[in-house]
């Protein structure tokens, strides 16, 4: 059998998806969660570039850009206050990572909850600037 990278040449990311609206709050809570994970090695490596050759600092920018867009969408379609809160804080920590402080701090604002906002301050206290 044949392995993935050998029948395709771009492998499908998590973020690619489509997704079938309308979703509920929790799978859609679960996707940013999935979309997170699945982008963070290539905002850590986004976060620390300067090493890198021209070809991979593009290709993992352009990864971890379409990871956060498509998390962002995803979250601004969540209704429920708490788990929205919670999916931001996930997209913040994916953007921090990246050292894409710009939209993690404009994130950072739409966070309401004080508990998640001081949690997420916790982690990362660049963001109190």
């Amino acid at each position: 059998m044949a392995m993935w990278w050998f029948n395709k040449d771009k492998r499908e990311e998590v973020w690619d998806e489509n997704i079938q609206w309308p979703i509920g709050d929790i799978e859609a809570a679960h996707k940013i969660r999935e979309i997170c994970r699945s982008a963070a090695d290539s905002a850590e490596k986004v976060g620390g570039l300067a090493d890198r050759p021209d070809n991979k600092r593009k290709y993992e920018s352009e990864r971890y850009e379409r990871a956060a867009k498509a998390a962002m969408e995803i979250a601004i379609k969540i209704s429920d206050d708490l788990l929205r809160d919670t999916s931001v804080r996930q997209i913040v920590n994916l953007c921090a990572k990246a050292n894409d402080l710009r939209t993690a701090r404009i994130l950072f604002r739409a966070i309401q909850a004080v508990s998640i906002r001081e949690d997420v301050l916790n982690d990362h206290p660049v963001l109190r600037q």
